[in-house]
This record gives structure tokens, sequence and C-alpha cells, in this order.
């Protein structure tokens, strides 16, 4: 009995492996199945074609929509994209779709299709909400009008994460009105700010979404021309450190000397956070080894944009330092601006910090230990006040099953390269509440991005030749588990 069959809220069972556990071993081909150029592939492949443009159409659409969830004057924006995905879904050929939410939640559509008796059951996941666009003289036009240019076709969301939403529809599309799999499918409206009622709606829905395979369409690949499956993501903490100094501003010049101001003492607590190498000082923090596969120091600099003579900071592997190793950055001070700046001792400064950590730390207790460390290194015994935020768990992906085995010989089939499987240094909100939702479901991290992309920056986009390779790889997949 599949999770299908049975609405289970943990997920997967047993189910059919036909042509997925036949590519279990050499990424060969099943039961049933063909080897890359065989008539499914094909067939697919011509399928996924044809449907290309109206799916083209529809993700320009959505980038259209400025469903910026971070911005409550974009609620109306955010409730328009959640109708236009409900749309196209349908138009995707499920018969069940609808807009839902938790309370006090911002949209998200679910849709539903049954599978045929015994089948597996495939959940489908990506969002609708986008970051904002930030500087909009940094775009090269209107950052919600996409335009294509040099085979990338760019604007928000045009890849973080309506892309993500465009491909189920590809592969829905394209396998028609018999995919040989249930398919459920969530598409998130609160992803870009954490992802905050997902437990809750989750809760509401888990028998209309419970399955045995998971695809969470929102990740990268490694690069152009290349596949990624994602197997294993950083989790994270963010803080507020606050110093205080002074009852009030006071003149530099009578007191400066013996006195000491809250700026200069904030800037030296933070330069305790790292080693001279630059690695992480903050005691109690795992680090871990990861594949090096293929990434160079040039690669990454460029891919980075790392400036002539800027040296890389931390020791291990570059992978290691980016997937498996804790990570620390100051992403925000408060301080008086230094065309505004008088010449006082200031009372009081204060920054944003963001911890990333590696799998087999626990979030909680690195989100604790860098509290200690701050309280511990606060100069000259400066008032320190820390607020932490929520922490967010790290995640490593079981990647021996059925639906690994038929991703695997998927993504090599649409690509004609055999898929990397990598880490990637972010946290993924949305994750444990999937994981814990359905912790017997297997769980693969997909998505249309990579290193040229820039997600959440200016100038986002698109490749469309990969995104056309995306789309091919999850019919392919969704075909593979359906096979007996």
């Amino acid at each position: 009995m599949t999770a299908a069959d049975a609405g289970r809220a943990d997920g997967a069972r047993a189910y059919p492996r036909g042509s997925a556990s036949g590519a279990a071993g050499d990424g060969g081909a099943g039961p049933g199945e063909a080897d890359a150029g065989g008539a499914p592939d094909r067939d697919l492949r011509a399928a996924v074609r044809a449907v290309l443009p109206a799916v083209r159409e529809g993700l320009e659409r959505l980038v259209r929509i400025p469903s910026v969830s971070a911005d409550p004057q974009a609620r109306d924006a955010v409730e328009a994209s959640a109708a236009e995905v409900a749309r196209q879904l349908g138009a995707a050929g499920l018969p069940t779709v609808e807009v839902v939410r938790a309370p006090d939640g911002l949209p998200a559509v679910l849709g539903r299709r049954p599978g045929p008796p015994g089948a597996p059951t495939v959940l489908l996941y990506a969002h609708h909400d986008v970051q904002p666009a930030g500087d909009r003289a940094a775009w090269g036009g209107d950052p919600f009008e996409p335009r294509e240019r040099d085979g990338r076709l760019f604007g928000r969301g045009a890849a973080d994460d309506k892309a993500g939403v465009a491909v189920h529809c590809a592969a829905l599309r394209a396998l028609g009105d018999d995919p040989g799999v249930g398919v459920a499918v969530l598409i998130e409206g609160e992803e870009e700010i954490g992802s905050p009622t997902l437990p809750a709606l989750l809760a509401e829905h888990r028998d209309r979404l419970a399955a045995d395979v998971l695809v969470l369409a929102d990740s990268t690949n490694w690069r152009v021309g290349v596949p990624a499956l994602t197997t294993s993501l950083r989790g994270g903490v963010s803080v507020v450190v606050e110093v205080a100094t002074l009852r009030q501003a006071v003149h530099n010049g009578v007191y400066g000397g013996p006195v000491p101001d809250a700026l200069t003492a904030l800037t030296r607590l933070l330069a305790s956070l790292h080693d001279e190498r630059g690695d992480v000082a903050v005691a109690g923090l795992s680090r871990q080894v990861a594949d090096p596969l293929d990434l160079t120091e040039d690669r990454l600099r460029a891919d980075a944009g790392v400036l002539d003579g800027v040296r890389l900071i931390g020791s291990g592997s570059l992978t290691s330092r980016l997937w498996r190793a804790p990570a620390l950055s100051v992403i925000g001070i408060d301080a008086p601006p230094v065309d505004a700046a008088g010449m006082v001792l200031v009372p009081t400064a204060r920054a944003r910090l963001a911890l990333r950590i590696g799998p087999g730390d626990d979030a909680g207790a690195a989100r604790d230990a860098l509290v200690r460390h701050l309280e511990s290194h606060a100069p000259w015994g400066v008032r320190l006040r820390v607020t932490p935020g929520r922490p967010v768990a790290p995640f490593a992906a079981r990647t021996d099953g059925p639906g690994y085995a038929a991703a695997r010989a998927a993504f090599g089939q649409a690509w004609d390269v055999p898929p990397v499987e990598i880490g990637v240094g972010g946290s993924i909100a949305f994750l444990a509440p999937f994981v814990q939702t359905f912790p017997a479901a297997e769980v693969l991290i997909t998505g249309v991005e990579d290193p040229d992309t820039r997600a959440h920056g200016p100038n986002e986009s698109l490749h469309l030749a990969d995104f056309e390779r995306a789309c091919l790889a999850e019919a392919l997949l969704l075909h593979r588990l359906g096979q007996e």
C-alpha cells in the first residue's frame, strides 16, 4: 500500500519500483523503459517541446506579478500570483486545484490528481512569492517585465522560484491525463519570508499531500549544462547584537581616550568571530568534509565575483567550506551614516549576524554557542544584548532509495550527463516542516538555478536551455516512478 492508497501522514511505504529500481545500479533502464534515446524518452522530449511555448508564456505572466511576500503593500499582488498559479495548474491537467492558507498566512495553491491503484504519489513543491527587486537602477530594465537576452530570461522570480512552478506545469502537461503516479502539488506563498505558516498548512492538509517522494524544486544546478541533486543543506540562525556604552552621545574631543564608544566596541566584538585564517572562531561548532568535485578557486572566484587581490578565507576544501563547515557573516550594522556622522562618541550600536551550520550540528545548540561567544568576548564591560532569531536545522538526505535512483537516471537522460550530488550552503526553512510531516518520504531537492542566476540580486535570470532540460527531467522522473 502506498501513501496515495492509505492517505498516510508520514509519507512513503514500499511502492512499485519498476524502472526506478532498475536505475539504481548504473542509471540504466528498468523494465518497460527505454534507455536514453528510446521510445519513451523520444516521446517525452517531443511532448515537452510541444508544451514549452505555453509554459514559457505562463512563466512570463507570473514574473509580471510583483508577489513580494515581505512587502505588506504587495498583498494584492501575492493574491493575484496565487490565482494565476491555480489557473496554470488547472490548465496543466490537475482536476482539483484550490487556493488555501493557514490562519494569518499568505495564499498557497494546492492541487491533486489521484494515481492508479498501487502507484506511488509524488508531491511537487515550489513557491510563487519573490524577493524585493532591490536597487531598480541596477537592473537592465523593469525587474517585473520579463525579457530574453543571450539565451536567458531576466526578471525577478524568473528562476527563484516561479520557474519551479513552470517546471511542474511542463511535466504535468507533457505527461497528459495519465502521468502514471499520483500527484500532489503545493505552491507556497511565504518561502521568501521563512515559511512561517507552512507547518500549520501541512498539518491541515497532510492527508491530501501525503506522498512517497517529495520533489522540492527550489535549488540550483552545478553549472549550466550539468544538473545537480541537492543532498545536503546548511542550517542556521541570525542574531541581533547590541552594544551600549553611554547614556548619550558626547563630544569625542572632550571625552575620547578613556571613554569607550559603542561602535568601536562592536567592531572589536565582531572581529573576534573569526580567526586569522578566516575560520569561524565560535567554540562548539562542527566541521565535516565534502567531496571536492571539480570546483576550483578560479571558478569560485569568478562565480562569486571576488575582486582581484582579495584572498579566500577559511581552511579545508572549497566544497567543505561552502557546504559542511560553519560560516558567519555580518549582514547589517546600525550606526551613523558616514556622510552624517558627527564628532561624537556613539552611545549604542548594533549588528545582525548570520550563522550557517553544516549537517551534524544542532541549530539550537549552535545559536546558544554564538550567544555565549558574544557574551564572553564583549570588551571593556560594555552592556550587551543579544536577540536570537528562529533557528533552521541543517539537512542531509537519504540517497539510496528508488526515488533517487529514478532521479539520477531521469536527469542523466535529460542533460546527457549524469547529475552531480551537491550540498548548498544556504538554509531552506520549508524543508524541516516537510521532513517532520512526512518522515518516511524520499526528499529530492531540485532546481533550475545556476551560478549566473543571481537569485535575490539585480538581474536575476533563467538559463532557457537548462529550463527545458529541467522540464524534461521531471517528466522522465514521474514516468519512471510510475512504471511497474
